[in-house]
């Protein structure tokens, strides 16, 4: 059991789509909760792309000013909509920033949550903290914790910890941090999986963390092939593909030939990729290795202006 919550903070800026497609194929949740995504009219062609298969469905809601737009998506051989043993309502949180809309918000959801006979998932931006210390650099409005904190005691939800993550926004400077992501559950869902928990997942393209919750029971899935956006602007690489593509192979069945075939290409630019680029995929893995090890001294200290410079680098700011 995996469901995704990402604050993607416009799905239309560069690089985003690729990032979140990446998060889905390596990660393989059976729900993906995302907010903000500043989008109109979404299509399914797209989502399927975005997903990786046809075996998913969706609800969204279209953007309404500069900072909305929800998408929920699932699993279709997981999750079917009011057909299920077991009924699991997740929902997607993006709480509004206006004081009018805050109160029409918690009143909405303490609406939602009167049913008690299903299993509920909370997840995404609550645009608020529960303690003081979820906060830093940033004004603190004690009414507004004891807000938050009631609609969850109120409702008997469980919040389930995050582990290794302090603080789940960051500001683009790197100077405010606060922790307005978060699940929390209800009782009897809480009660259908063991050792429920939440991982951080690499903050690339967002100033908000993506989170993941997981149980102990976790199937990774098999790995995904992995293409770099510098092979499509090379001019070297579409003769490789081609040239690696018209090898013969040897094989009857026609889905037999096609593997094969894909198996030849992938080898071939695996070498030219080594040979041209170096092993790109460590590079990265080091630079974001860099990148969490700023961001943890971050949390934990205030880095001077010559630390923040190193940290942006090694962010490709």
């Amino acid at each position: 059991m995996k469901i995704l919550s990402v604050n993607i903070r416009g799905f239309k800026r560069d690089g985003k789509v690729s990032w979140f497609w990446r998060m889905i194929s390596s990660n393989n949740p059976i729900v993906a909760a995302v907010q903000e995504t500043k989008s109109r009219s979404l299509k399914d062609r797209w989502i399927d792309k975005i997903w990786g298969s046809h075996n998913v469905e969706y609800v969204a809601k279209d953007t309404v000013g500069k900072s909305s737009g929800l998408l929920l998506m699932w699993e279709s051989n997981v999750f079917s909509v009011n057909q299920a043993v077991e009924e699991i309502v997740v929902v997607n949180v993006y709480r509004p920033h206006t004081d009018e809309k805050k109160r029409k918000f918690w009143a909405d959801l303490n609406a939602l949550l009167q049913f008690n006979d299903v299993a509920w998932v909370l997840c995404g931006d609550y645009n608020e903290v529960r303690f003081e210390e979820e906060m830093e650099n940033t004004n603190f409005v004690a009414r507004r914790e004891d807000m938050f904190n009631d609609f969850i005691n109120n409702n008997g939800l469980i919040e389930i910890p995050i582990q290794g993550k302090k603080f789940t926004r960051i500001s683009d400077e790197g100077t405010q941090f606060s922790k307005l992501d978060r699940f929390l559950v209800s009782d009897n869902f809480y009660t259908l999986w063991d050792d429920l928990y939440v991982v951080a997942l690499d903050r690339k393209l967002s100033d908000h963390t993506p989170l993941m919750l997981k149980n102990g029971n976790t199937d990774y899935g098999s790995n995904p092939v992995k293409i770099f956006n510098a092979w499509l602007e090379d001019t070297e690489a579409e003769p490789i593909i081609v040239s690696a593509w018209n090898e013969e192979v040897s094989g009857s069945v026609k889905d037999l030939v096609f593997r094969l075939k894909l198996k030849k290409v992938k080898e071939k630019l695996k070498t030219w990729s080594k040979n041209s680029y170096g092993k790109i995929d460590e590079e990265i893995k080091a630079l974001n290795e860099e990148c969490k090890a700023w961001e943890q001294l971050a949390e934990s200290k205030a880095l001077t202006d010559e630390e923040r410079k190193k940290w942006f680098v090694a962010r490709g700011k």
